[in-house]
């Protein structure tokens, strides 16, 4: 795979878990990269963003490990590591390339306060 075809894969599927987390939420996708002030006072000076609606902004900050591989007879693809992962064989001997990419990336949230969740 090319970098320009991992680079708009990669983010293609970063926006549409956005949008899925917005989705599941309904109502309360509000809170996932909600909608940001401009006038933001002293805030911004101390690098902080604040929403429309006043609550502060938080980040949710990921730091993924992309794998990559390709061996004769398999299929290769993308797949997000998480924790650890084995390669192995059974009985059959493979040459196989992998490569990993580390993905780091946040998500602008805010977290609710005196509200009802809505289902």
């Amino acid at each position: 795979m090319e970098l320009k075809e991992f680079v708009a894969q990669t983010l293609a599927e970063i926006i549409q878990g956005i949008l899925d987390a917005q989705t599941t939420l309904g109502e309360n996708g509000k809170y996932v990269n909600p909608e940001l002030s401009t006038g933001q006072g002293s805030l911004e000076s101390q690098g902080r963003l604040v929403s429309i609606q006043g609550q502060l902004v938080q980040n949710v900050e990921f730091d993924v490990a992309v794998t990559t591989s390709n061996a004769e007879g398999t299929k290769g693809g993308i797949g997000v590591v998480a924790g650890v992962f084995a390669l192995g064989s059974q009985g059959q001997s493979n040459i196989e390339n992998i490569a990993v990419s580390r993905l780091k990336f946040s998500v602008p949230i805010t977290l609710p306060y005196g509200e009802k969740m809505h289902d």
